[in-house]
């Protein structure tokens, strides 16, 4: 539910175009080499999804700028809490310059 989360969230921020997906095969969206082409930047929430990646589309893992917001699977959708660690973890790899 963290980026279905992440998505309500920065859907309707204009810095970002939005789309999220997950890894396991029960995800409402499953993550496919399309939508991996189609965005200039990605971002995970656990070393494990980078590693996904890079498994499944090694050519992707090469070319596209990946970075993990190290935040654990333990949140329910739209939970406050898991919206303010968002918010602090998206908006410190914005400010770098990482997305």
């Amino acid at each position: 539910m963290r980026s279905a989360t992440a998505h309500r969230v920065y859907e309707g921020d204009s810095r970002f175009e939005v789309k999220s997906a997950g890894t396991d095969h029960s995800a409402n969206t499953v993550l496919t080499e399309e939508i991996l082409t189609w965005a200039d930047r990605i971002v995970v929430m656990e070393k494990y999804h980078r590693n996904h990646i890079r498994k499944h589309f090694p050519d992707i893992y090469k070319t596209k700028r990946i970075v993990c917001l190290y935040i654990p699977d333990e949140y329910d959708y739209m939970q406050p809490e898991l919206i303010e660690i968002l918010k602090v973890k998206v908006e410190d790899v914005y400010s770098r310059g990482l997305i």
